[in-house]
């Protein structure tokens, strides 16, 4: 499929954009001629990503930051830098998060607050601001990664499906509040993607893991920024308020 003018003369942001899901959807926008700007935490994440990005595509028109997005702040203050750099921000992916597995018992409330701050603080930092712009601009698409367990839950880690049920509530509240300004705000939620941690599994894992997925494999970095491609282009102008799951029909 030619996805090449999907999204010419856009500007995303894509937050934890250095690798796995993040990184493809970056590559992905670029693809469908986006201007991009990607942000992760550390910068020499964050240029590795751009080396890797300039030798594939030279051409390619995108930045990185890495701002701390868990304070209102400096999230602001990368968006508008943004915003300066290619005068317009169309697109925001709410990307950027990390999970847990510890047991209740064994959890430190300090690593709850981490969770919560980066999963959902820093979405609804990204989200207030960028919506301001959009709103002058006269719209936009906002798309927030979910996960399969903010539908399911999991056995342990309860901060990361947690911080997920909150992602969808944003995403289903700020799709009501802020559809009268021409934005819209969905979400992705994938099942189990080949990102590096699946990848570093050993094979009778991941095989293990696949028997429960009725397509009968992991996910792909590319079939996720598929998704999230739709749905911040004008393929899909009149949805918003959707929590669409990538995940292979897994059964849990």
């Amino acid at each position: 499929m030619n996805i090449s003018d999907m999204l010419e003369g856009k500007t995303a942001i894509v937050t934890g954009g250095t690798r796995g899901i993040g990184f493809g959807i970056v590559s992905k926008f670029l693809e469908a001629g986006a201007n991009v700007a990607l942000f992760g935490s550390r910068q020499e994440t964050v240029d590795k990503a751009l080396e890797k990005i300039r030798a594939e595509k030279p051409d390619a028109s995108v930045m990185g930051l890495f701002p701390s997005l868990e304070g209102f702040e400096e999230a602001n203050k990368a968006i508008q830098t943004v915003n300066e750099a290619y005068g317009q921000i169309d697109i925001l992916v709410n990307n950027a998060g990390i999970s847990a597995r510890e047991s209740l018992y064994d959890y430190k409330p300090e690593d709850f607050e981490k969770i919560m701050a980066l999963n959902v603080n820093a979405v609804f930092n990204c989200s207030k601001s960028a919506a301001a712009i959009m709103k002058q601009q006269g719209g936009g698409s906002i798309v927030n990664i979910s996960s399969m367990v903010s539908i399911y839950g999991q056995p342990a880690g309860c901060g990361y499906p947690a911080s997920k049920f909150a992602v969808n509530g944003l995403t289903k509240s700020l799709a009501r509040e802020l559809g009268k300004d021409q934005i819209r705000v969905n979400a992705v939620a994938p099942g189990v993607t080949r990102t590096d941690m699946v990848a570093a599994l050993p094979d009778e894992m991941v095989q293990r893991i696949s028997s429960t997925i009725p397509l009968g494999r992991v996910g792909e970095p590319e079939e996720i920024a598929n998704a999230v491609l739709f749905l911040a282009s004008d393929l899909a102008s009149y949805v918003t308020g959707a929590i669409l799951s990538v995940d292979g029909a897994t059964q849990v």
